[in-house]
């Protein structure tokens, strides 16, 4: 059991947090490429790891990464003109690169000394983080520059678009209770439990088995259906919040701390093999899978806590449905 004290440091996720300070140091899912996917074309908000952020792709197909406020008076780059390879604050014109630097400031008095100009671009940097595309996702790596490493060699990400299918969706919780809650083995049985079927107690997961790994960790959950074997499932955790599952197809998850209580999570489909037919997505775009429908428009499930999940008690008390959800 973890203590009050232990808890608060694994799910605070600002940069002054130990925990934060932690996930700084791998790259980190933005948003989908999709989002942000013309040059000069409108900027996205973000708000990752309890920094409020502005992405957008700049004149020549850049991805930049920027603090949502303006250094100048704190407006907010949301707000701001993409254009000419940069984000230009809609408040003074104060135009910013990728990489954040001040490359225009119109604002200043005619006759303005062009040294006495420089100077105050140089002193006017807005915060950015370095990006890429890779997967259909854009990352970002917010940690010390010296010690950023490797993009990971996930299963995934180097396939062609035709052999993904991915969503993503807010989940209303700390980054841990996500993923705690992805590799909890149990509540497959019950809450996940497909209609016209009540959950046994057979098929619920008696075995665990735990292996540390340098990457994070492998878990195998053992199931008795009463056929003399033990049926076991096998699902790895690579640090700080991936999950690949084993399932056909495969799958894989990312819970991304949105803040302290938020998170946003990533869920794709994939297949190494061969490119998704209609029927192949037939139970991903249904929603009997690991993807969730969302409100048009937003990062957030049509079933939520504001509308208990649309919970249909009579749906419930047939037996045709465990949930009623």
């Amino acid at each position: 059991m973890l203590t009050r004290e232990e808890n608060e440091v694994l799910t605070r996720v600002g940069p002054s947090t130990p925990m934060g300070a932690l996930m700084r140091r791998y790259w980190t899912p933005v948003a989908y490429a999709h989002q942000i996917d013309k040059p000069d074309g409108p900027p996205i908000r973000v708000r990752l790891m309890g920094e409020d952020l502005v992405a957008f792709r700049d004149s020549a197909g850049q991805l930049g990464l920027i603090d949502e406020r303006c250094p100048h008076r704190t407006a907010s780059m949301f707000f701001g003109r993409n254009e000419e390879s940069g984000l230009r604050c809609v408040y003074h014109g104060i135009k910013f690169d990728v990489a954040g630097n001040c490359t225009d400031i119109p604002c200043l008095p005619p006759g303005t000394d062009p040294a006495q100009i420089e100077k105050i671009k140089s002193t006017m940097r807005i915060k950015s983080y370095p990006c890429i595309e890779r997967g259909g996702v854009v990352w970002t790596y917010m940690g010390p520059p010296e010690n950023r490493p490797a993009f990971p060699e996930l299963a995934w990400i180097d396939l062609p678009d035709s052999h993904r299918h991915a969503t993503r969706h807010v989940q209303e919780c700390n980054w841990l209770q996500g993923i705690e809650g992805g590799f909890d083995a149990p509540h497959l049985t019950f809450l996940h439990k497909g209609p016209g079927r009540e959950p046994t107690r057979r098929v619920v997961p008696s075995l665990y088995e735990v292996m540390a790994m340098d990457f994070g960790f492998i878990v195998g959950t053992g199931r008795d259906l009463g056929d003399g074997a033990i049926h076991w499932n096998v699902n790895v955790m690579l640090m700080p919040f991936h999950k690949i599952i084993s399932s056909i197809p495969h799958a894989a998850h990312m819970w991304v701390p949105i803040d302290d209580e938020t998170t946003m999570l990533y869920s794709i489909d994939f297949q190494p093999d061969r490119p998704f037919t209609p029927a192949d997505l037939e139970r991903s775009t249904s929603f009997n899978g690991i993807h969730v429908e969302n409100l048009p428009g937003t990062d957030h499930a049509t079933m939520n806590k504001s509308n208990d999940y649309l919970i249909d008690r009579a749906l419930q008390a047939s037996g045709r449905s465990y949930t009623g959800m």
